[in-house]
């Protein structure tokens, strides 16, 4: 509608402009015709045809004129119309649209009043979490976007809801602007569009959070985090750029508001000063009327004055409130509106740091899941293999994927290439390895089938026989498959340890392709951060923009004012119209009157025309026939008559003048009569051009703002385009970053390949020293089958010799020898082994220090790379500088900037350092690894050669192996305890000290355990060196441990490779003391009784030692306990805080939209149930195992009791199975609890910060708290010092009622004493009412409702009363000044008058005393109505001020109250997650004892089994004894061992019951001390806050005795002025006394003068009256007047209709006549044209007759210069010949050799001929020999004369064209006939024709009558000339030339005349073949 409204307007101007000026340009050429009309009669011509042409174009231009004016007039008309109708139209729109405005305006009120509803509801809850917000902002951000919008938001504080108070101050007035219901319709379609897009943005993220619960996979979270943060980022940007749009606002709506109170301060100020006039008036007029006692009118008007002015002042006071409560009101909302905003963007800052912890916890979950899903696959072994294959092909299929998406992002990255090589060479290692796994696992498979048909036929053969050498060999034969067993095992662990390894590295290249796609998406970040911030700008130029467009609306606002102006107007322009109308139709019939008669002149004027060509014509006849002699007086008689005409014409013209100067003098009095009209009609047109004025400054002004937004826009548009041309700068710049972070990371990816390449090659290195011990192996295994044979040799001899025991003993003896030297050999390999073992472990150093170094190196490039960031990053900041608006935004953008890169830098710094720290765990791993390889296989190749003899330490072994891996589950579980303890509390150190004394106790138990066996006998010394050898290994390999535990405390990555250790170091302990059974059982029966003594009296140490490590366990996991519990606090904490976090955002988001977010939290505790869910499944899980495992050592228990002889080797074999399954099974589960630690660490760490979150909430809600019970403790004193204040106010009114009082008395002394001072006193008074005036003005302003500047308002009132009474005692002065010059004067008029002035003097004198008196009492009255108005004024805002207090009491009141609502739910929710730990903490507890439990019947197990294993042993010992016969030393032993045994039972019992005792002890300490935690928490928490408490209490404590003595100070000095005022008031009430006395003697006098005033009075009134009465009756003459006029003009009307019936006639009267003119100029046409005709033809013949004797004359001139130059050229042509005669020029016999040549056959006779001719022969003689020899004559001698010389060449000339008759003849029979005219010397000279020779100034051809007469006129030129024509004066060179050019006309003299250097070119000589003709060799020279 606005557009169309404008759209009028704007043609409605156009259409006015366009008649303003057409009508300018119509008046213009009205006055240039008045002004020809005129010139007309001063212009006489002599001659009447040229008066006649004269007058004749002066007609035509006046008729033009007119018809122009006519069109212009008809145009008017047209457009006149139009504009009536669109004015018409308008009206009715604009009416249509006042109404909808109206309406519009009220539904805009409503939904204002809705809005502000909504916004006080907002402004409440965003109030209660204002302080979380903040607390939430201050800490440290979860992640960097918490940080960077506060610079952004603080420049948005005031932006967001200063709109509403400013609209709704806008609404206060009492008209209603368009402007104002145009801004409140934009805000409401702001507001709405607000709502959309953040609905818009609520089902974004339902969809967000639906997809990511559906998709599990981590690629799509990555995706999906990736979308996030654009989404972020994008939600930053809006937020930015509304930011932007709100300051553009906030200006905006503060230039308004600034406006907006000027004008209400403006109008104020006039207001009051139209009072005072006022007031100033109404005291003259008192003054003037004086005050009868009877007149009760004039002192109720006074009263009413009174009133009126009081009425004022307070309206004018309230007004002043008014406005000081909106500023206030206005900067309260607007500091609202500030924190709202903060809060506003906290919270989503918060809610994006939620969704980004949410997103994160769901890749967590999905990781978890799917991992879990791993494990579990993995069950079986085959299976579990294929499945892990299966993986590493999905996870390669995936980085593949990632490769391509990263390719896709990023082209032509050469990092990739080398990323997908790896993996290609990753896939090819693990297709070798699985070929590798299958081949072991079929030979396992063999092995197996061959094992158990070796089993059956053992077990035939102990059925048929029971012979030692079966047992043997089969014994062998078991050794030796056990061995390839052993073999194939360890290599497919080396296999899956490989694999592993290229896991881990598959692994570190994926987190390096993350890292490196993290790192270009930073940079994508910056780019499109930068883009952003381009685009921020053009928002803000589109802002610029749109506030153009409303200063636009506003100008189509006062468009549409100027159009109801334009209605009012239309009437009177209607009016004006039709008197327009009607002057124009006069004008328009005048117009055609006039254009009829210029018609008419122009016709006479043809006529005229005619008659005067006629006459020319008949002159010219008589010219003619007076040449003629014969017709002389026929034409003189013509002559006559046609004089006679001629007189007749003459007095015709006359006639014709007459009348044509009667037209023009009546056309005059038309033109008299159209300057009356047109004076009308100008000031018609005047008023027009008024209105038009009107309008097009209205256009202007719109045309400028157009204007201005044009050039804005181009300048945006520059900008625009300057900032395209920065992001292209900036572009490339970030390209070449690119491409510099392409390099360092191709660099780094090379880096990292030579690592792999140096890890292949140790890997092969030590792949190839497995090798080497396998050939090791294999020679040792070839030593035992020697061994083996040997052994059968012995058993042979054995059976041969069972008779004789010497020879068994021999044999038993050889056997302990030939162990013996085994045993050496195994120390020998034990000491290569170790001496490798050192070299390897010397070259992983060396290594590890390289790697070192290029870590440094990494390290320095980074820092470098850092470096010139910072430097990029400050060159950014000096570019962004320039720009003054952008500074603050692109600061906030870097500071983003520099923390994400920082971030992302320390992010990668870690990473790496991880990537390090595992790859040398790797290596160390595969050190040690090796190391146990081969110890265990040498120590294997040891057990295995002596199982044979001790079967039973081979049980003992199994038994121990079983409690070891029992203990190693065990310690697995407190592991996992400590990491997740650890992890939680963030504290990697405490679990390094921890591991580290298990594994110091642990090396010591088994120190110890070793160096008890140590007390052998000296038979032993040599198996002592080993087994001692053995310990200083363990104690190498127990401090690398040490080493290596501590990297992985640093860096809290591994917690696998404790398992690990303590495996090897179990499996050594177990070797050691396998041996030192072996050593023990290899000596007699003393050995045996002392191993018994030395195993009692370690078994007491060990008890001990047991005991001791008890308690430090006990003291340790009492440590842990309450470490756990804290933890488990911490942890109830950081749920409190989620829950609560998740409470603020569905209030947020309620606020927002309240459906949605419930969703999500909904599916966020579905997914934390179900991730509990699963937890508990992992747990049931773990006890089933512990429950099979349980069973399984029951069934291995019980298998050994049921055997009483031993065990047999297929229990053995499945116990070894079942050891390795387990062990493959912890291997996983280890695997498995690495990967969940990860994740738990993960989500701790964000817990932890969720957990400072919530402390710092908590610590808020408790400050919160404070800060109410404070503010309720402050505000019980505010109230005692309100009512303090207000007791002090009553006692201050009283004491102004009493001066009140005073006051009263005094002005009603003042009303009596008001008299005739007006002319002294007017000035003062002035400046009085001046002084107040300003008072006033001052104090309008000077009220502002801060309470803070109230101490600064009271010292301003002070000042201002204190200029005041300064005003007041000045203006008294002057007062007493002028009564003192009154006195004066008074005694200078009692000299002249003593009698009569005695008396006035006294009256004057008291008048002037009571007028001081009252002039005082007055300016006290007014000095103490000012206090009076600012003392309420002050209580007022007091009022005020404390009504703010209460409601803001009030306000936290109810804060306080929903905090401590929040309170109670966060102490519930405390309440139900400490139950919830508490249960866990049982279940805990119950698992433990359980696992008690399991341990003691573990160990109970393990004794029975050593307690059997002792019993076959000793009855071995028996059968043994027996044979040779030592029965008796037998039975003791047996006696002693049963004793030891049951000790050692007691022993054990007592040590399960002390542990049982210790751990319940342990339980109940780690409740207490996580209670006394609690307890000390609590404790710190409550001193925290009295402390906050007290520091609050003394700062408020302070405010307020600083208040206290501030209000003390005012009172003191308030008091003192109070008694100031006592004084002057009581000198004052003495003055007044005194005064009073002198009145009342002057009153009587008084009363008469008032008598004569008042009398005055009546006069003026009546005056007036009459002067009324002469008013009304102007306005009855006024209306005759107008009635006047009316006749007047209709008068006029009549006048001029008679005059247009007149000039109608005379028109018609002019037509007849001008018709008998025609008739007349007709007739004379036909004489005219006769006389012409005759006229014409004489004329012809004497002009053609004069140009004829000139042709002739000139012709002859021309002969006789020709024949002059006919006779040099034959004089010098006869030279030439008698020269030339007997000479042939050599260039013309070469043209006619030529010209033969070129010349057809059959005319070459005829080129002979001429050949002949210019050789001097004769023709007849040339004839004859052609004749004669036709065919070899003349010819054949050319012929034979050119045999010789045919290849001569000769030059061609060339062929110019001739006139007329050469044009069908060809070159050559010219030429023939050229050379036959000058070969013949005979001829005369030739006569040149005068045509062909044409000089330059000769006419043209057509004029002459023969062609021989035109010669004579241009002799002279031709002499001039005669150099350059004259071809006989030309050099002998030239002086034959071969052709001659033709003139310009006709056919032209001959080329060769002229000379060959001017006209012919040279040619270069060309060889003509004799075959080719003439006319080709022609050709082909043309074309040269």
């Amino acid at each position: 509608m606005s557009s169309w409204l404008g759209g009028i307007g704007s043609g409605l101007g156009q259409s006015l402009g366009q008649v303003s000026g057409s009508l300018s340009s119509f008046t213009g050429q009205i006055s240039n015709f008045t002004k020809d009309m005129l010139l007309e009669g001063v212009e006489e011509v002599g001659d009447a045809a040229t008066e006649l042409q004269v007058s004749n174009s002066k007609l035509a231009e006046v008729e033009s004129a007119f018809g122009a004016q006519k069109s212009e007039h008809e145009r008017l008309r047209k457009l006149h119309a139009e504009l009536e109708e669109k004015l018409e139209a308008a009206e009715i729109q604009i009416k249509r649209q006042s109404a909808e405005y109206r309406t519009l305006l009220q539904q805009k009120d409503v939904e204002i009043s809705h809005l502000k509803a909504r916004q006080s509801g907002l402004q409440e809850e965003v109030q209660k979490l204002q302080q979380s917000a903040q607390s939430a902002s201050a800490g440290p951000a979860m992640l960097p976007v918490t940080t960077t919008s506060s610079s952004t938001t603080s420049s948005s504080a005031s932006s967001f809801l200063s709109r509403h108070p400013g609209s709704h101050h806008g609404f206060h007035g009492e008209e209603m602007d368009l402007s104002d219901v145009i801004w409140s319709q934009q805000e409401i379609n702001r507001l709405s569009t607000e709502v959309m897009r953040l609905e818009s943005e609520v089902a974004h993220w339902r969809r967000m959070s639906q997809a990511s619960t559906a998709t599990g996979a981590g690629n799509d979270n990555h995706s999906e985090i990736l979308k996030l943060q654009r989404t972020i980022k994008e939600l930053r940007d809006e937020m930015s750029r509304e930011v932007d749009e709100h300051q553009h606002e906030l200006a905006a709506l503060q230039d308004a508001q600034r406006q907006k109170l000027a004008d209400v301060t403006r109008r104020h100020r006039q207001e009051l000063a139209e009072y005072e006039e006022r007031i100033e008036e109404l005291e003259e007029q008192i003054q003037s009327g004086g005050g009868q006692p009877t007149s009760v009118s004039d002192t109720s008007k006074l009263h009413e004055l009174h009133q009126t002015i009081q009425s004022l002042q307070e309206a004018a006071e309230q007004r002043e409130k008014q406005l000081a409560e909106l500023s206030a009101n206005l900067e309260e909302a607007q500091k609202i509106q500030a924190s709202l905003q903060l809060e506003k963007d906290d919270a989503q800052q918060e809610n994006t740091g939620l969704l980004q912890n949410y997103t994160r916890l769901q890749a967590s979950v999905a990781e978890l899941q799917t991992r879990v899903q791993e494990q579990e696959g993995k069950a079986l072994q085959k299976a579990q293999l294929d499945h892990e294959i299966q993986m590493l092909r999905n996870s390669l299929e995936a980085a593949e994927k990632e490769i391509e998406r990263l390719k896709n992002l990023d082209e032509a990255e050469p990092k990739e290439e080398v990323e997908h090589a790896d993996i290609l060479e990753l896939n090819t290692i693990i297709g070798a390895l699985r070929q590798e796994k299958e081949d072991l696992e079929q030979e396992k498979l063999n092995l197996q089938e061959r094992l158990k048909v070796a089993e059956e036929q053992l077990v035939s053969r102990n059925e048929a026989e029971s012979d030692l050498e079966s047992l043997d060999d089969l014994k062998a034969e078991l050794g030796r498959r056990e061995k390839t067993l052993r073999a194939t095992e360890e290599e497919r662990d080396t296999l899956m340890s490989e694999l592993e390894e290229l896991d881990q590295q598959n692994q570190e290249a994926t987190q390096h392709m993350i890292s490196v796609k993290e790192q270009l998406s930073g940079q994508l970040k910056e780019a499109e951060t930068e883009l952003k911030r381009m685009t921020a700008e053009l928002n803000t130029s589109s802002d610029q923009k749109r506030a153009l467009e409303q200063e636009l609306e506003t100008q189509k606002e006062k468009m549409s004012q100027s159009a109801f102006t334009l209605n009012e107007l239309h009437m009177g322009k209607q009016q004006l119209e039709r008197t327009v109308k009607e002057l124009k139709d006069k004008l328009g019939h005048s117009q055609e009157q006039s254009r009829d008669a210029r018609r008419e002149v122009t016709e006479l004027k043809k006529t005229l025309q005619e008659k005067e060509e006629l006459l020319s014509a008949a002159k010219a006849k008589l010219y003619e026939g007076g040449e003629r002699a014969s017709e002389a007086q026929g034409a003189n008689e013509a002559l006559a008559e046609k004089e006679r005409e001629l007189s007749d014409l003459r007095r015709e013209l006359d006639e014709m003048r007459c009348s044509h100067e009667k037209v023009m003098s009546e056309d005059y009095e038309l033109k008299v009569e159209n300057r009356r009209f047109k004076a009308d009609n100008e000031q018609t047109l005047g008023k027009v051009e008024e209105l038009t004025k009107q309008l097009k400054e209205s256009q202007g002004v719109l045309n400028r703002v157009v204007r201005e937004k044009d050039t804005r826009i181009e300048a945006l548009k520059l900008e625009k385009y300057q900032l395209e041309g920065e992001l292209t700068q900036a572009e490339n710049k970030l390209k070449e970053q690119v491409k510099q972070y392409q390099q360092t990371i191709e660099e780094l990816t090379r880096a990292r390949s030579m690592d792999a390449s140096a890890l292949q090659t140790e890997h092969e290195r030590a792949i190839k020293l497995n090798q080497e011990k396998d050939m090791e192996i294999a020679q040792l295994k070839r030593d035992v089958e020697q061994v083996a044979a040997d052994h059968r040799d012995t058993n042979e001899m054995l059976s041969i010799t069972v008779a004789g025991q010497q020879q068994l003993t021999d044999l038993l003896q050889e056997k302990d020898v030939f162990m013996d030297t085994l045993k050496q050999n195994a120390a020998d390999l034990q000491t290569e082994l170790d001496n490798k073992v050192s070299v390897f472990t010397k070259e992983v150093e060396t290594l590890k220090q390289s790697l070192d170094e290029k870590d440094k190196q990494l390290g320095g490039m980074k820092e470098e790379n850092s470096h010139l960031k910072e430097e990029i990053d400050r060159l950014r900041d000096q570019q962004s500088r320039p720009q003054p608006l952008a500074e603050p935004r692109t600061l906030d953008i870097i500071t983003e900037l520099e923390t994400e890169i920082t971030q992302l830098k320390s992010s990668r710094n870690a990473l790496e350092e991880e990537v390090q720290t595992l790859r040398r765990t790797t290596e160390e791993q595969q050190a040690s690894l090796l190391l146990s390889q081969q110890s265990l296989q040498a120590q294997q190749s040891e057990i295995e050669q002596a199982r044979a003899h001790h079967q039973q330490t081979t049980l003992n072994y199994d038994r121990l192996i079983q409690a070891r891996d029992e203990e190693i589950a065990r310690l697995q579980q407190n592991v996992e305890q400590l990491s997740e303890s650890q992890s939680r509390a963030n504290s990697p150190s405490v679990q390094g000290e921890v591991i580290l004394q298990e594994e110091k106790t642990q090396t010591l138990n088994q120190e110890n355990g070793n160096e008890k066996h140590d007390l052998s006998k000296v038979d032993i010394e040599r198996l002592v060196r080993g087994i001692k050898e053995k310990e200083t290994e363990i104690t190498q390999l127990n401090e690398k441990n040490l080493s290596l535990t501590r990297q992985l405390d640093q860096l809290v990555v591994s917690r696998d490779e404790v398992g690990k250790l303590s495996q090897m170091i179990m499996q050594k302990d177990l070797e050691i003391q396998a041996l030192h059974a072996r050593v023990s059982m290899g000596g007699g029966h003393s050995q045996d009784v002392m191993f018994l003594q030395q195993q009692l009296q370690a078994y007491a140490v060990e008890r001990e030692q047991v005991i001791a490590v008890l308690n430090e366990k006990t003291r340790e996991n009492s440590q842990l306990r309450s470490d756990y519990h804290r933890l488990m606090d911490i942890m109830a904490g950081k749920e409190a805080a989620l829950l609560k976090l998740q409470q603020e955002n569905q209030r947020l988001s309620n606020m927002s939209d309240p459906s949605g977010s419930q969703e999500m939290f909904k599916e966020t505790i579905q997914n934390l149930s179900r991730i509990i869910r699963e937890k508990d499944i992992e747990i049931d899980a773990l006890t089933q195992k512990c429950q099979t495992l349980v069973t399984v050592l029951q069934s291995s228990g019980g298998e050994p009791g049921a055997g009483s002889g031993g065990v047999s080797s297929n229990q053995f074999e499945e116990l070894l199975q079942e050891r390795d399954t387990l062990k493959q099974q912890v291997k996983k589960m280890e695997e498995w609890k690495q990967q969940v630690i990860t994740t738990v660490k993960n989500m701790q760490h964000e817990s932890a910060q969720l957990h400072e979150e919530l402390i710092k909430l908590q610590s808020q809600v408790s400050a919160d708290s404070d800060c109410s019970s404070k503010l309720s403790v402050d505000y019980a004193r505010l109230v005692q010092n309100y009512e303090q204040k207000e007791r002090r106010l009553g006692s201050l009114s009283l004491e102004l009622a009493q001066v009140q009082q005073t006051i009263t008395q005094l002005s009603s002394t003042k009303d009596v004493l008001l008299g005739k001072l007006d002319s002294v006193t007017q000035t003062p008074e002035v400046t009085a009412t001046q002084c107040s005036g300003s008072s006033l003005s001052t104090d309008a302003p000077s009220h502002q409702p801060d309470s803070a500047v109230k101490d600064e308002k009271m010292q301003h009132e002070v000042v201002q009363l204190k200029a005041q009474l300064t005003e007041k005692e000045n203006t008294i002065r002057t007062l007493q000044e002028n009564n003192h010059r009154l006195s004066n004067s008074a005694s200078a008029s009692e000299s002249e008058q003593r009698s009569q002035a005695e008396e006035a003097r006294q009256v004057r004198e008291r008048l002037e005393a009571l007028q001081r008196s009252v002039r005082e009492k007055d300016l006290l009255i007014k000095s103490k109505g000012d206090q009076l108005a600012q003392v309420s004024e002050a209580l007022r805002n007091r009022e005020n001020d404390n009504e703010v207090l209460k409601q803001a009491v009030t306000n936290l009141k109810e804060r306080a109250l929903i905090l401590e609502m929040d309170v109670k739910k966060l102490k519930e929710e405390n309440e139900l997650v400490a139950a919830r730990s508490r249960e866990k903490e049982s279940e805990f507890r119950a698992l433990q004892e359980t696992n008690m439990q399991v341990s003691l019947l573990l160990r109970e197990k393990e004794f029975e089994l050593s307690a059997m294993s002792e019993k076959a042993a000793t009855v071995e010992k028996l059968l043994k004894d027996k044979e040779q016969g030592k029965s008796g030393e037998l039975n003791q032993l047996l006696n002693e061992v049963k004793s030891m045994q049951d000790k050692a039972v007691a022993f054990q019992q007592e040590r399960d019951q002390v542990m049982m005792a210790l751990k319940q002890k342990q339980m109940e300490t780690a409740a207490l001390q996580s209670e006394l935690q609690h307890v000390r928490d609590k404790e710190h928490r409550l001193n925290l806050e009295l402390e906050r408490l007290r520091n609050h209490l003394l700062e408020i404590e302070d405010s307020y005795t600083r208040e206290a003595l501030a209000a003390e100070d005012r009172e003191t000095e308030l008091r003192r002025k109070v008694a100031l005022l006592d004084e002057r008031l009581a000198t004052s009430s003495s003055a007044v006394e005194s005064a009073s006395q002198q009145a009342s003697m002057q009153v009587e006098s008084l009363q008469e003068q008032l008598i004569g005033v008042v009398k005055q009075r009546d006069d003026a009134l009546v005056q007036l009256r009459t002067s009324q009465e002469q008013v009304n009756q102007y306005a009855v003459s006024l209306s005759n007047l107008q009635m006047v006029l009316e006749q007047f003009q209709q008068e006029e009307k009549a006048m001029y209709s008679a005059e247009l019936e007149k000039h109608k006639k005379e028109k018609e009267e002019w037509k007849r006549k001008a018709l008998k003119l025609e008739d007349q100029a007709s007739a004379l046409q036909i004489n005219l044209d006769e006389a012409n005709a005759a006229l014409d033809s004489a004329s012809r013949l004497t002009d053609q007759l004069d140009l004829k004797e000139e042709q002739i004359e000139e012709l002859k001139k021309q002969v006789d210069v020709r024949q002059e130059m006919l006779e040099e050229a034959q004089r010098k042509l006869m030279n030439l010949l008698n020269s030339t005669e007997g000479k042939i020029d050599k260039v013309l016999m070469r043209n006619l050799f030529l010209g033969y040549f070129h010349t057809p056959k059959i005319k070459r006779a005829d080129v002979l001929k001429l050949m002949g001719s210019v050789l001097g022969l004769n023709r007849e003689d040339v004839e004859k020999m052609l004749e004669e020899d036709r065919g070899h004559g003349v010819t054949g001698w050319v012929s034979n004369w050119l045999g010789g010389r045919g290849a001569q060449s000769v030059p061609n000339t060339p062929q110019r064209p001739t006139s007329g008759q050469g044009l069908n003849s060809s070159f050559s029979e010219m030429f023939v006939k050229f050379l036959e005219m000058e070969s013949t010397p005979s001829l005369p000279a030739p006569k040149l024709p005068v045509h062909d020779i044409k000089p330059l100034s000769a006419p043209p051809a057509g004029r002459t009558s023969s062609g021989t007469s035109s010669m004579a006129a241009g002799a002279p030129v031709s002499l001039k000339r005669a150099g350059d024509s004259n071809p006989f004066l030309a050099p002998r060179s030239a002086a034959v030339p071969l052709l001659a050019g033709s003139g310009s006309g006709g056919p032209g003299g001959h080329l060769l005349m002229k000379p060959i250097s001017d006209t012919l070119p040279t040619f270069t000589p060309v060889p003509v073949s004799a075959e080719a003709s003439g006319g080709a060799v022609l050709k082909d020279l043309l074309k040269q």
